[in-house]
């Protein structure tokens, strides 16, 4: 399940950089980070991936996921900080919607 998100997540972020060819390409990595001061996106480019990469998993896993809520902004360390990071909280809500 894992390679399957991190495949969702990885073409989200080519739709990102074909949506901002202008822009340097945000990198395909564990490591990449895609919220703070270290990322490339911008607010609206976070915007777009996070709705590229709730579609991209709804068609590849077959569940709904809603990856801003309350959870993900109250969170110690936010779900947006890295590729890591998302694909950690996206495996822990795919996991809780196919057993909820």
């Amino acid at each position: 399940m894992r390679d399957t998100i991190l495949a969702a997540i990885y073409s989200a972020i080519d739709q990102v950089n074909r949506q901002n060819p202008e822009k340097p390409p945000v990198r395909k990595s564990a490591e990449t980070a895609l919220f703070g001061s270290a990322s490339d996106l911008d607010s609206l480019a976070l915007i777009n991936l996070v709705v590229a990469v709730e579609e991209n998993v709804e068609r590849s896993l077959g569940v709904q996921i809603t990856l801003v809520d309350d959870r993900a902004l109250s969170a110690p360390v936010s779900p947006f900080t890295t590729v890591e990071t998302l694909t950690a909280y996206v495996e822990q809500l795919v996991t809780e919607g196919k057993n909820g």
